[in-house]
């Protein structure tokens, strides 16, 4: 990478591309290839073209390709003798890639403009956590009252906000499934497991498994806390020996259970089926428990003021906020998930909105868990949410939540021929092969037919791999071909959101495919 800042730009396009380029790249010159498509280019072509134009190394102080150009620009470089760099895939992004060199931003002679910013972006991310993880600074964050050791890992306000992955129901998934599901929630970005436990039932058995599925995680190479959620007094008295961090610790087993190890306190009397619903007096519950725990000899207690689920939320963000009010330098824990899992809603947006609120009130651990297939990927969701909310404004930042939607419409048309006819469907002859199509275990999966019989199984990542293999098989038809990279397509886009597939049925909800919205 190389770095520029200021002088005279020289954009390059295809045909196609030209206005959206000049519309977008005020300022600088647009050389314009006679190549139709700007991804068609290569920096082969590019160089023959400029050289056919007589474009020399005095006249520009930059050059910027368009992103989708396959190849390094440092052939273009090597032979006109004027930095070459790659801008952005889409030509609405010139401003921003503009505004950035004369900030004197790095551009990649490889990757395109926009992809850097985002890596640019994760890299500050990055920096901030590292700077966390430090030795001294931890030990400093330590002295202050709002910070806390949970294990090995430091929390509180002045460190990231801290995941929780609940596995749910652990002694009914056994060990092996148990560290399993602890190691995906792992990769996906949480920073302590939480061990559930089955609610009406008594696995003192499985407490003793603890220690193994900690040795097991570190193995793998996670050195994590191991935090134990019950509302079973024995199991919880059993499992102080083994784990980090208390869940569900509340008026009616608070005497029998003081531990020098941090415990989450919750407003309420599980024995007799207590719990405050007005936000005022949940917060003077939790605050009169808290106060009995210190006396007992608890050394470390972390409120949780319980986030309800839609009709209630309202109500316990404020007990939340009034809490944060009253007491400013206790650490706090939020069950978010239980928000998630019992709303038909998609998870990314609500996980966003709901890491913004604990990051307002300085909320340092979520609970989450990925019990149903819509709450699936929660864990990566929040770790983004919060990565974005360690900035002041969570907006522009090179990476975002964004999946479904996008942050702007694409200005993406062309003036039409001036013949226009309307598309017909013709009759398909079918062929004697045909394929079935299926994904699993993160690939694309495909069986091809003869009749009842099974041919071949052709497996892969990329649906381009998935139709030449196909292809180099089997002699189909274009119309064949067509569909099968349109089905492969879908696939992948199933893969990619975490979705279900099943051939030839509709990717998305009809809420989506409704035109009256």
């Amino acid at each position: 990478m190389s770095e520029i800042s200021g002088g005279r730009i020289l954009l390059v396009t295809g045909k196609l591309a030209e206005p959206l380029v000049r519309k977008y790249g005020k300022g600088c010159d647009v050389f314009v290839t006679p190549v139709s498509v700007a991804a068609f280019l290569t920096p082969e072509i590019i160089v023959h073209y400029l050289k056919k134009a007589g474009i020399r190394s005095e006249d520009y102080d930059l050059i910027l390709i368009p992103g989708l150009v396959r190849g390094s620009a440092q052939l273009i470089e090597d032979e006109l003798g004027i930095p070459a760099f790659k801008g952005p895939r889409n030509a609405m992004d010139l401003p921003q890639t503009l505004k950035a060199l004369n900030e004197g931003f790095r551009l990649s002679k490889e990757l395109p403009a926009d992809e850097l910013f985002s890596f640019d972006a994760l890299k500050r991310v990055e920096d901030i956590r590292n700077k966390t993880r430090n030795r001294r600074y931890i030990e400093k964050a330590l002295k202050k009252p709002w910070n806390i050791m949970i294990g090995n890992l430091p929390a509180g306000r002045d460190f990231p906000a801290r995941i929780l992955g609940e596995v749910v129901d652990a002694p009914r998934l056994g060990v092996e499934r148990t560290v399993e599901k602890a190691l995906y929630y792992l990769h996906e970005g949480a920073d302590i497991i939480d061990v559930g436990m089955v609610a009406g039932e008594t696995n003192l058995d499985f407490i003793e498994a603890l220690p193994e599925i900690r040795e097991r995680l570190i193995e793998n190479g996670f050195e994590v806390p191991i935090s134990f959620d019950s509302l079973n007094t024995a199991e919880i008295e059993k499992a102080l020996s083994y784990a980090d961090l208390f869940l569900s610790i509340d008026e009616g087993n608070l005497e029998r259970l003081v531990t020098q190890k941090p415990v989450v306190l919750i407003p309420t009397n599980q024995e007799r089926g207590f719990f405050p619903v007005k936000p005022a007096e949940r917060v003077e519950f939790l605050e009169g428990l808290k106060e009995k725990a210190l006396d007992l000899g608890y050394n470390t207690v972390i409120p949780d003021l319980i986030l309800e689920h839609i009709p209630h939320l309202a109500r316990s963000v404020t007990a939340f906020h009034l809490y944060r009010e009253r007491n400013p330098r206790d650490i706090l824990l939020a069950g978010v998930g239980n928000v998630v899992e019992l709303y038909d809603a998609d998870s990314v947006g609500m996980n966003a909105l709901l890491a913004g609120i604990a990051k307002e009130l300085s909320i340092s651990l979520l609970l989450t868990t990925e019990t149903s297939a819509k709450a699936r990927g929660s864990v990566r969701e929040l770790r983004r949410a919060i990565d974005m909310n360690l900035f002041e404004m969570p907006k522009d930042l090179g990476f975002d939540l964004l999946i479904l939607k996008e942050k702007r419409r694409l200005d993406w048309r062309f003036e039409p021929a001036g013949e226009i006819i309307e598309a017909q469907e013709k009759p398909v002859k079918l062929e004697p092969v045909y394929f079935r199509i299926w994904v699993e275990e993160g690939k694309l999966w495909v069986n091809a037919h003869r009749g009842t019989e099974l041919i071949l199984t052709i497996v892969g990542e990329e649906p381009n791999a998935i139709i030449d293999t196909v292809l180099e098989h089997f002699p189909v038809s274009p119309r064949h071909a067509f569909y099968l990279g349109r089905e492969l397509e879908r696939a992948y886009t199933a893969l990619r959101l975490g979705r279900s597939y099943v051939q030839e049925g509709e990717l998305f909800p009809e809420f989506y495919l409704d035109k009256k919205w």
